[in-house]
């Protein structure tokens, strides 16, 4: 009997023993699993904390940013009454008459625009629109004083819509301002204009650079692409063209020239580096006639029309008219071959697509007229990169003189 129980004893110990070891493990497997769970929760919770505190760090610089940009614009408001006072001498209101002839009578009629005095190598001439001043008459010059004075154009080129005028004003009413390079301008530059609009004289207003590289065409440039163009958001009305564009250090950075009409918001402005390229000719040549040319008709580059033309290539300027016997004719560049109607418009199909000009790469005709403008000139020589039946190929094309206007 006595060896049974001890056998029994012995089992029950052994069972307790297993039952604790049970135990111990159940309690270190659930130990385990709420340490895991707990790790992982506080992993999340940093990661949390972590992108909380990026989103903080982004806040605040936006916010920065943004007390910056108010910062700059109150300044730049506070400026624009000295801003006003240091230009207004400067800029004068242009008139003239315009003849007019049918079978009936003789018609006079008033044009009228702004200009600005500049200093040219110690000459003073005031330097308006070409359109202001083209076949007027009896033009005068009226400065901020009120005096008058008969002016005289020197020199015009319609292809960029300059003008410059001598006047007979005593050297005391000129105060020329300065003009500077407007390569270095970009969009969202604030910008001023003052000028006489509708005969308004010395009136100003305020915009920003919406745009840069565009381009416009006027009447007198025969279809003729003016180049560079700047696009504003300053307002201007019809009187306006002439005046300076200026930023907010009185600096000329532009010459008004257009509105789009009906349109709000949108105006363009000659870029002053045109102004400096050209104006010594204007001066003493009395012309300005180095605008390069390639000597052929062309659209920019549609989706629609790359479906049309069988290719993938959506950009780039594409050739639909060469002109016999110009620069492109005598490289061997290849018109349109067939009218297709896109969108309930005739496009001529078929011809080469510009798609570079030394390298640089052209999206249309802002691109194409903007880089031959600034970058080349009549007799020069360059590489005209083309797609012609979807091969990619470069031709070396020498650049005419642009024909004057008729």
């Amino acid at each position: 009997m006595f060896t049974i129980r001890k056998s029994v004893y012995g089992s029950s110990i052994i069972f307790l023993v297993i039952i604790m070891l049970c135990m111990i493990s159940a309690c270190f497997l659930s130990y385990s699993l709420g340490y895991m769970a707990a790790t992982k929760k506080i992993n999340e919770l940093e990661n949390q904390i972590q992108k909380i505190q990026g989103e903080l760090a982004n806040l605040q610089t936006i916010l920065g940013s943004g007390i910056q940009n108010s910062t700059y614009y109150t300044m730049a408001v506070k400026r624009l009454p000295q801003l006003y006072e240091q230009v207004r001498k400067s800029v004068v209101t242009v008139k003239g008459i315009m003849v007019q002839h049918d079978f009936f009578a003789t018609h006079y009629m008033w044009v009228q625009g702004s200009g600005f005095v500049y200093n040219f190598t110690g000459q003073m001439v005031i330097v308006t629109n070409h359109h202001v001043v083209n076949d007027a008459i009896n033009i005068t010059v009226t400065f901020a004083d009120g005096n008058s004075y008969p002016a005289h154009v020197l020199g015009s080129d319609p292809y960029a819509d300059l003008a410059v005028l001598s006047s007979d004003a005593p050297p005391n009413e000129y105060h020329p301002l300065e003009v500077i390079n407007s390569s270095t301008l970009k969009v969202g530059d604030t910008v001023v204009v003052v000028g006489s609009p509708f005969g308004l004289a010395g009136s100003m207003s305020i915009g920003v650079i919406s745009a840069l590289g565009r381009t416009i065409t006027e009447e007198e440039t025969r279809g003729y692409p003016i180049a560079n163009v700047i696009q504003t958001t300053a307002p201007l009305n019809p009187g306006n063209s002439g005046g300076p564009l200026l930023n907010l250090n009185g600096q000329v950075v532009g010459i008004t020239t257009a509105i789009v009409s009906g349109s709000q918001g949108i105006s363009f402005a000659i870029p002053s580096n045109t102004i400096l390229r050209e104006v010594g000719d204007l001066v003493t040549r009395h012309m300005y006639d180095k605008h390069p040319w390639l000597g052929v008709v062309g659209v920019d580059m549609t989706y629609e029309i790359a479906k049309a033309m069988g290719t993938n290539i959506t950009y780039g300027w594409l050739i639909v008219q060469v002109i016999s016997g110009g620069p492109a004719d005598k490289a061997g560049l290849r018109e349109g071959t067939k009218t297709v109607s896109i969108a309930g418009e005739q496009i001529t199909i078929g011809g080469d697509i510009i798609i570079a000009l030394n390298g640089e790469k052209i999206t249309g005709i802002d691109d194409l007229s903007s880089y031959l403008e600034e970058h080349t000139l009549p007799d020069q020589t360059i590489n005209v990169t083309i797609v012609r039946d979807n091969t990619v190929m470069t031709l070396q094309v020498t650049l005419g003189k642009r024909p004057p206007p008729s």
